[in-house]
């Protein structure tokens, strides 16, 4: 049986109301690392949501991103993938409200319910994906290219992902600097910027509390493992891959796994980087959608999607330019 292609079309995004500087942030005790070693690795600014700005308002303004920009009816869109990465900003109930009463439905507020309600998508299905931390929203493309190859009857799924850190949480995680924000695209069977080739991931849940030092010691062997498992799976060699889109981590982190994996660091684009930081999970989308925009793309370019993440776990997408 031949599979249909599946595409990435749409793309939206939104970010914390309040652009910070490293200062701020490092003088306010929101970063553990100095400005100077976070300025070097990349970083000048983050964004973070002000006490009034929640989650689901950062999912609501990158949905409503998304498909302002045309090209996407709702009523064509028949599921959303709702992907977080801190369980927390999977549900809009109060926990007070559950202390006071005893009903566990305040803890089963789900944002993909309002979402749907709040956009009129009647005619989607909703599914919520967590605990795979920042690989969160890739796990939602390699779900929705499996539903959409497998279920003839779909066209077009919304994936998405939105986390806020909550008050008094540090602004950093493993060395790198973090901003809140959402990301969404649309994956569907009626073509779009690129083609989803291919997705696969790793997990290593012995490494669920590893600390920052374990963290960045496994990220380079599991990263190349990743990216060789997939291209072999497909027939391919690193030399096959035009450009590479990843989160946007330490910059010293690229220039250490380009050279392992014989890839030219030139080609690894993270056009966000400085001034939005980590964004939890949407960072590959946010980024492909500036390098796309900005026409560096050219038709049938092989790109990779990698990202890890917390549990320990790590992802990468295959996507080809059409």
């Amino acid at each position: 049986m031949t599979l249909p292609d599946i595409y990435i079309s749409n793309i939206g995004y939104a970010l914390g109301n309040i652009r910070q500087t490293l200062e701020f942030s490092h003088v306010n005790g929101l970063t553990y690392s100095s400005t100077e070693l976070l300025t070097d690795s990349g970083f000048h600014f983050h964004h973070m949501c002000n006490a009034a700005q929640s989650t689901y308002d950062l999912a609501r303004a990158a949905v409503d991103n998304l498909l302002t920009s045309g090209g996407t009816g709702c009523e064509s869109i028949h599921g959303i993938l709702y992907a977080t990465c801190l369980t927390c900003n999977g549900n809009l109930g109060a926990w007070q409200d559950f202390k006071q009463s005893g009903d566990v439905k305040h803890l089963m507020d789900f944002p993909a319910s309002h979402l749907q309600a709040d956009f009129g998508l009647e005619n989607a299905f909703l599914m919520g994906i967590n605990q795979t931390a920042c690989t969160s929203l890739l796990s939602t493309l390699r779900t929705a290219k499996a539903l959409l190859s497998s279920e003839s009857h779909l066209e077009q799924l919304l994936c998405l992902t939105a986390d806020r850190f909550p008050p008094g949480a540090k602004y950093e995680q493993t060395y790198n600097l973090i901003s809140d924000g959402a990301a969404a695209c649309v994956v569907s069977r009626h073509g779009g910027r690129v083609k989803i080739l291919d997705a696969h991931h790793i997990s290593n849940g012995v490494m669920a509390q590893a600390s920052d030092d374990e963290t960045a010691g496994f990220y380079f062997n599991y990263s190349y493992r990743v990216i060789d498992e997939l291209l072999k799976r497909n027939q391919l060699s690193i030399n096959d891959i035009d450009w590479i889109v990843p989160q946007n981590t330490n910059i010293k982190a690229w220039e250490v796994l380009s050279s392992i994996l014989r890839f030219d660091y030139q080609k690894v684009l993270t056009p966000t980087r400085e001034d939005i930081g980590h964004c939890i999970s949407g960072d590959n989308i946010i980024n492909l959608k500036h390098a796309d925009d900005n026409g560096t793309f050219q038709p049938g370019d092989k790109i990779l999607l990698p990202m890890a993440g917390f549990g320990l776990n790590w992802s990468c997408v295959l996507l080809e330019k059409v």
